[in-house]
């Protein structure tokens, strides 16, 4: 989209235009990457003592997968600007988003609590679990367990939060010139990596821990992706190659993952401390990249059958992968750490590809359609 001024076009108008609302294949694909990372993380654990089956080949590199809920958070704030109409209403924003993604989350629970606490005793409270029901549990520090309800919907709940407030952002957003939303975006970033390190310093692990979760504290996550999605709409291009930025990717994982024996304590902390927003700004510029090249006619792996797929039932994935883990540990005993459980995970990756496929197919589809169809009539 040519960032040059129509003829009859005021400057003001220009900005206000939103992007063209056009099918991004690549970023399907993506976000089943990002669903798998997440998935890898928990299987794998924070030690040779947790998670499903430790894979020391993997280990301690999978920790970053922890990380796939933030580009979550700017992908969804890119997808949001960049198929926004201009002229659509808050109220038909709002019923789309809730048809999108209530009925499988709450569906989704109901494997969960019974896979958790009524075979695996976990304790709970009912205030909790409504909250996590609701979407509101990253609001309370106080809930029971940590994570309530199906503990991976708290990212829901952060989402949600930015649903409500998108219609107002992108109105305003529309109105400012693009190195205005750059320079927000970008200051964004500081004050997550300022609230971090703040956090760090003054506050329990705890209530550190819960602070990274609330939603407002998120928020510079989903502007980001707003910001660069109406940048990208308006003409910017950046000269960004995905393998490059993989190699650097890896690069900063390795050097993050070892940053306590590798740097000294205070660089050690401020690499902590800069996770979340330097993860949130490498993930955007995936993002732009492969969307510049799915524009210019380069489509490549991610755009092919299986990864789209594999997209579109990942969010069931997401919501189902940590009931799976947990069921598996349940009757199962946790093996002993060797790399051949990287075998284990791909099993089990496999059995959660085929519920999720399940889920978008009997549930997920067929509710979005009935409440699209509800709606509109």
């Amino acid at each position: 989209m040519s960032s040059a001024l129509l003829p009859h076009q005021s400057p003001l108008r220009q900005r206000a235009r939103a992007p063209r609302a056009d099918r991004l294949d690549s970023l399907t694909g993506l976000r089943f990457l990002a669903a798998f990372a997440v998935f890898t993380h928990h299987f794998t654990g924070t030690g040779p003592g947790g998670g499903v089956a430790h894979s020391p080949v993997l280990f301690p590199y999978s920790t970053m997968g922890v990380n796939g809920v933030g580009f979550f958070f700017v992908l969804s704030g890119f997808l949001l600007a960049w198929g926004h109409r201009s002229g659509t209403s808050a109220r038909a924003f709002y019923r789309r988003r809730a048809g999108r993604i209530l009925p499988l989350h709450l569906a989704a629970t109901v494997p969960c609590v019974w896979v958790f606490h009524v075979w695996g005793g976990v304790p709970w409270d009912l205030p909790s679990f409504l909250a996590s029901l609701v979407l509101v549990q990253t609001w309370f520090p106080g809930v029971v367990p940590m994570f309530p309800g199906n503990g991976v919907s708290w990212t829901l709940s952060v989402e949600v939060f930015f649903y409500l407030l998108f219609p107002l952002v992108v109105r305003g957003a529309y109105r400012l010139r693009t190195r205005t939303l750059l320079a927000l975006a970008g200051a964004g970033l500081v004050a997550m990596w300022a609230v971090n390190w703040w956090a760090a310093a003054h506050l329990s692990p705890s209530r550190c821990e819960w602070l990274m979760r609330l939603p407002v504290i998120r928020l510079p996550e989903f502007v980001l992706g707003l910001a660069l999605a109406l940048a990208v709409g308006r003409g910017l291009r950046v000269p960004l190659r995905p393998g490059v930025l993989a190699a650097v990717f890896a690069a900063y994982t390795v050097v993050y993952v070892h940053r306590d024996p590798w740097l000294s304590d205070a660089a050690a902390g401020q690499l902590a401390w800069s996770v979340r927003p330097l993860v949130a700004l490498f993930s955007v510029l995936v993002i732009v990249a492969y969307v510049q090249r799915e524009r210019d006619g380069r489509r490549g792996w991610l755009c092919g059958p299986v990864m789209v797929r594999l997209g579109a039932w990942s969010y069931a994935f997401y919501l189902l992968h940590q009931t799976v883990n947990r069921l598996i540990l349940d009757h199962w005993e946790r093996p002993d750490p060797t790399n051949l459980s990287v075998f284990t995970l791909l099993g089990v990756a496999s059995v959660t590809v085929a519920l999720s496929w399940a889920a978008y197919r009997y549930v997920e589809e067929p509710a979005r359609k009935w409440w699209t169809h509800h709606q509109s009539t």
